[in-house]
């Protein structure tokens, strides 16, 4: 009898270490899960079918419009003439000129004006965060556009710890688990990797689109200027876009060579 509580403790502790590798940081700050935290977090333990799967794919491209040329020489944002103060009309009744926000399902179009002054601000690299998903820039490469619509796949799944590990399509996943579903989309990886193995892999230092950033405990990226990361906020916890900066203290900061 021994023998054999002996041998389904070593077969516990064999599950929780490779659960481990796929550890992230806490579901509402950067701190390491405790023991009670994974075991209502984790995802059941199956087996592996990374080895039978193809990497994900997005079913298409998540992209912001081009920006119109600025006519005549002149941008779109341009100042517009100064009207003199007796000649603006009164404001409506009631209002005092005050600003009333549309409804939500008014606000979901991109003008060519909005699009020229982005592009013009972030040099035509920085994302769009639209109703929670992300529009990659039209001029950014088309695998930096895959991994922003492949991430978009899973946008608002729960935090699972180990999710996204055992198979790339998971009901809920990690920071790595994200990190690296959006990476494979992008075709920059074909297995997922832990947070540690992050902190290793590409090359070392931000990369002109895409940087991840790792540690033991915790990974999340930033690809074309925004934050893709399950540290929870408001909205709950789990793989969402953020258009906060990194929080790069204590991180290793890697991308993939090239980009």
């Amino acid at each position: 009898m021994r023998a054999k509580s002996c041998s389904v403790q070593l077969l516990l502790a064999g599950i929780v270490a490779t659960m481990a590798l796929a550890g992230c940081g806490s579901v509402s700050s950067r701190q390491p899960l405790s023991q009670q935290d994974k075991a209502e977090l984790q995802e059941p333990t199956t087996p592996s079918k990374i080895a039978e799967e193809e990497p994900p794919q997005p079913k298409h491209l998540d992209v912001a419009p081009e920006a119109p040329p600025k006519p005549g020489g002149q941008g779109l944002d341009a100042e517009p003439p100064d009207i003199p103060v007796a000649q603006m009309p009164p404001a409506s009744a009631g209002t005092n000129g005050s600003y009333d926000p549309p409804d939500s399902s008014e606000r979901k179009s991109i003008t060519p004006r909005t699009m020229a002054r982005l592009e013009e601000e972030s040099e035509g690299r920085d994302s769009i965060l639209l109703s929670g998903i992300a529009l990659a820039p039209p001029k950014a490469p088309e695998r930096v556009q895959a991994a922003i619509s492949g991430a978009n796949e899973i946008v608002g799944r729960p935090y699972v710890w180990g999710g996204g590990h055992a198979s790339w399509y998971s009901a809920g996943y990690d920071c790595s688990g994200a990190v690296s579903y959006a990476l494979a989309a992008g075709g920059f990886l074909n297995t997922p990797l832990a947070s540690g193995q992050l902190e290793s892999w590409g090359e070392p230092g931000p990369g002109r689109w895409i940087t991840v950033y790792a540690n033991p405990g915790h990974a999340y990226a930033v690809i074309a200027g925004l934050r893709w990361d399950t540290v929870g906020d408001a909205t709950g916890t789990g793989p969402r876009w953020h258009p906060e900066p990194p929080y790069a203290d204590g991180f290793q900061a890697r991308h993939p060579a090239g980009f």
